[in-house]
Formats: structure tokens, C-alpha cells, sequence
């Protein structure tokens, strides 16, 4: 057998997580090593699912990633480190072409996409329309306030929209905002770096008390 199936058909994800050095709780769970894991999110396994970051796979997966390695050299080092006997001659078994992606799961990925944004966005502005508001009549209105009354009700409209309607009208509001979603990530990241804030946000309106 080649050295791909030997690896699989008897070493665990988690047998070579603990073989270099990842600590796993007895619940099977153990910090994520591929991004800044504070508490156990990744389920070790046969295989390994990080709910943290989503990164999942096998052992040969995890060894590619963990020390930067090709499929091909993590599977070997993981039969020399296992001392696992594989035919060398035995060439490595062809790359699975993923299948294509249906215009529904596009749909999805993309409306996941925009409502993180656009919740990101929602936040900002409820704050900018409080923080910002003018103390009296005779003060000049600050520009992050403008744009909170400017752009708050469209952004409402169009999370409840995302959240709510049915297939057609999510896919015309995926539509509008298009490559307005690269400009409002951009504007919120220039507004966080300007008020020494680079840590990124996930809070939507589901979270929020009220409107």
C-alpha cells in the first residue's frame, strides 16, 4: 500500500496531534494550533474540526498544515515518526477535483458574507448616532453622525431582508451592495485603526436589546 493509505488506514488526527505536542482535554478538545485559540475549539478525532476557525481534516492534513509540509512529505513523516512499513514505489493517489458549486450555496456564502459586514456596520452606526450627536442647535453636525442618519435605515432594511425574505429578494440585496461591501470593511477598519481599535467586531442586531 502507498504511504497515503497506510497513514490513514492507521494513525488518528489526534494520535498526531498528541505525538507533537498538542495538549487535548478529556473531552477531546484542544486549543487550535493554525490561529490565536484562547480556549479549546478544535475536536480531535479520526479526523480534526476547529469550531473556531472551521479548519478540518485528517491527520496528513493536519501535519501539512502544522509544519508546513506537502500531503505527500506530511504523510511520510508521519510513517517514519509512527514507524508505519508503506510501498515507496506506489505513486500518491490523484487530487479530488471539489465539485462545483451550486448557484444556492454561492448565494449563501455570499449573503453570509454581507451580513457579517453589514452587521459590523449596523453597530457603527447606532454608535456614531449617539456618541456623535450634536449637544445644541449651534453645533456643526460631525460627519460620522451624518452618515449614521444617511445610511442607518438602509443598512436595517437590508439585514432584515438578508434575515427574513425569501431567495429573490436576499439575491437582489447580495446584488446592490456588491462591491460596496469591500468599501464599507474599508471604512470600518479606517475609523477602528483611527480610534486605535484593529480588533474586528462580529456583534449583530440579533445581539443587540433594542433598535
Amino acid at each position: 500500500m502507498n504511504v497515503f493509505t497506510v497513514v490513514k488506514d492507521n494513525v488518528t488526527a489526534r494520535q498526531v496531534a498528541m505525538q507533537y505536542g498538542i495538549k487535548i482535554n478529556r473531552s477531546g478538545l484542544a486549543c487550535c494550533p493554525f490561529h490565536k485559540d484562547k480556549t479549546p475549539s478544535m475536536k480531535m478525532d479520526k479526523r480534526y474540526y476547529c469550531f473556531g476557525c472551521g479548519d478540518t481534516g485528517d491527520a496528513i492534513d493536519f501535519v501539512a498544515k502544522y509544519f508546513g509540509l506537502a500531503p505527500k512529505s506530511a504523510a511520510m513523516k508521519i510513517a517514519s515518526d509512527f514507524g508505519l512499513n508503506y510501498d515507496a514505489t506506489n505513486r500518491a493517489p490523484p487530487k479530488k477535483i471539489a465539485p462545483r458549486k451550486t448557484p444556492e450555496q454561492i448565494l449563501d456564502e455570499e449573503q453570509r458574507q454581507c451580513f457579517r459586514v453589514l452587521s459590523d456596520y449596523y453597530h457603527l452606526l447606532r454608535k456614531w448616532k449617539t456618541e456623535y450627536a450634536p449637544k445644541s442647535m449651534d453645533e456643526e453636525l460631525h460627519p460620522c453622525f451624518v452618515e449614521a442618519l444617511q445610511n442607518i435605515s438602509k443598512v436595517e432594511y437590508q439585514l432584515d431582508t438578508l434575515l427574513e425574505k425569501d431567495i429573490p429578494d436576499r439575491a437582489f440585496v447580495v446584488s446592490d451592495i456588491g462591491k460596496g461591501v469591500k468599501s464599507i470593511v474599508r471604512r470600518i477598519e479606517e475609523y477602528r485603526r483611527s480610534q486605535g481599535d484593529t480588533g474586528v467586531h462580529r456583534k449583530g442586531r440579533s445581539q443587540e436589546n433594542s433598535r
